[in-house]
C-alpha cells in the first residue's frame, strides 16, 4: 500500500500536503506507510538526494481525517514553526459534516478535556477536574438538512480529539464519527477536514494560507445541503 502525496505548496523550507483519510501522519507499522515517510520519498526521487531526507513534522491530523499538514524542510524551519504553533499563532480552519443541527448557529464552546487512553478517547467535561485541559473552539454552520449539517470550525486551542469530543458534547457527533457517537456511514473516515493553515513563512515571516478542497466523497453530502 501506498499513499498518494498531494502537494498544496513546496519551496526550499516548506512542504504543504493535503493530507488524506486513513493514513497516519507519522509513526505507523512498518507494513504501513506513514505520510512523513511517504513525503520523504517523493523529495528524495523529485531532488535525486542520495542520503536521508529531512522532514519535520509540526502538526498533525488524526488518521480519520483528512486536510492541511505542513512539514518543515530544514530543522531551522521546524523550530520556527514549533513556536508558531506552541505559541497559538498559527490559524486552523477546519469543515465538518455533523450529525443534526447544532442549537446555535454560531457560538464558541468550552469544555475540559480529559484523555482516556485506555479508550483512546478523550472525554469531555463541564468543570476542571486533574488532568483535564480547557478545550476552545468557535463554529458556524453554513447550511443543514434533516439529517446533518455542514459546519466551519476554528480552533483555539489544539487538543488530541479535541474537535470531536466537543461536538459530542453539544450532540452533533461528526458524522462517520462511531467512537463519539456518529450513527451515521462515512465511506472514508470522518467528515472531518483541516481546509485551512495560515502561518508566518519561517524563512520570509510573509504571513501564508494554504488551503485544500474537500474530498470528493463530500460531495453526495453537501449536495443535500
Amino acid at each position: 500500500m501506498s499513499i498518494a502525496i498531494n502537494v498544496l505548496y513546496e519551496d526550499n523550507h516548506l512542504l504543504v500536503l493535503n493530507k488524506p483519510a486513513n493514513c497516519i501522519v507519522q509513526g505507523a507499522q512498518p507494513d504501513q506507510p506513514s505520510l512523513l515517510d511517504e513525503a520523504k520519498e517523493y523529495i528524495r526521487i523529485k531532488y535525486n538526494k542520495p542520503g536521508a531526507v529531512y522532514l519535520g513534522v509540526v502538526s498533525r491530523l488524526d488518521r480519520c481525517v483528512t486536510g492541511v499538514v505542513p512539514l518543515a524542510r530544514t530543522s531551522k524551519a521546524a523550530a520556527r514553526l514549533s513556536e508558531q504553533f506552541r505559541d497559538r499563532e498559527v490559524a486552523k480552519t477546519y469543515t465538518a459534516l455533523v450529525q443534526g443541527r447544532p442549537r446555535s448557529d454560531q457560538t464558541q464552546l468550552k469544555h475540559w478535556l480529559l484523555r482516556d487512553e485506555s479508550m483512546t478517547k478523550t472525554r469531555w467535561l463541564n468543570h476542571e477536574v486533574s488532568g483535564a485541559q480547557l478545550g476552545i473552539l468557535s463554529y458556524k454552520t453554513i447550511g443543514s438538512c434533516d439529517a446533518w449539517s455542514l459546519v466551519e470550525i476554528v480552533l483555539e486551542t489544539g487538543r488530541k480529539h479535541q474537535i470531536r469530543a466537543q461536538m459530542e458534547a453539544i450532540n452533533c457527533p461528526i458524522v462517520g464519527d462511531r467512537k463519539y457517537g456518529s450513527e451515521i456511514t462515512f465511506p472514508s473516515g470522518i467528515a472531518l477536514h483541516c481546509s485551512s493553515v495560515s502561518i508566518d513563512h519561517p524563512i520570509t515571516k510573509v504571513r501564508q494560507e494554504f488551503k485544500a478542497p474537500l474530498p470528493a466523497c463530500w460531495q453526495r453530502y453537501t449536495d443535500r445541503i
